[in-house]
């Protein structure tokens, strides 16, 4: 292990595509936090917070060791998988893929009362390839596109947004729904992919 002893440690892997696993002690009170990340973009692939220090060791030992995100998580039950895949490389395509993946089981596992119309707008905005191609990222529970992956993102319009009203909205800007509001996700979805459309010339 490296790092501060008082308050963190880095966990080496010998894989190439993941970083080192931190490992963080809170201040006030005796629970740790874990976050294991992957080399190209930085982005957690597992994380996790316990009070049993044993566990943390088993969660340390088992990324040292290169194992799977499912054989760390069966064998540290605390630990939680993003969603994000491990990727051999800086392919867009499948960062992309990633990504996607990485929100659809973040807003599943949501615990908030709006938590169900966001999922239902992510999984609208997913299953529509136009928007599918494009990598996704949050920014205040609104999702937005980009046209590259991180670390450089290119942000697209629109931005979609599930709002507590129960309405969804569409923007050309964060938060702004200039382009309407809809009573359902697959309306908005739809509003988002006709904006990126672009426009037949003049006959």
């Amino acid at each position: 292990m490296q790092g501060n002893p008082l308050t963190s440690a880095a966990v080496d892997c010998p894989a190439p595509h993941r970083n080192s696993l931190q490992i963080d002690a809170w201040l006030h009170g005796r629970r740790w936090s874990i976050r294991g990340t992957d080399a190209f973009d930085d982005m957690a692939l597992i994380d996790g917070r316990t009070d049993d220090l044993d566990q943390v060791a088993v969660a340390a030992r088992a990324w040292h060791d290169g194992e799977s995100l499912s054989d760390i998580g069966r064998a540290a039950p605390f630990v939680r998988p993003t969603g994000r895949f491990e990727l051999s490389g800086p392919d867009p395509a499948h960062r992309t893929e990633s990504e996607w993946q990485h929100l659809r089981l973040e807003a599943s596992e949501l615990p908030y009362p709006w938590a169900p119309a966001y999922r239902n707008l992510i999984e609208s905005a997913y299953a529509e390839s136009a928007l599918r191609s494009l990598y996704p990222f949050t920014s205040h529970w609104a999702l937005r596109f980009s046209t590259t992956t991180r670390p450089d993102l290119n942000p697209t319009g629109p931005c979609l947004t599930a709002n507590s009203d129960g309405t969804f909205g569409v923007g050309r800007g964060l938060l702004t729904p200039d382009l309407g509001l809809f009573t359902t996700p697959g309306e908005a979805v739809a509003r988002a992919v006709r904006e990126r459309q672009p426009a037949l010339p003049d006959r």
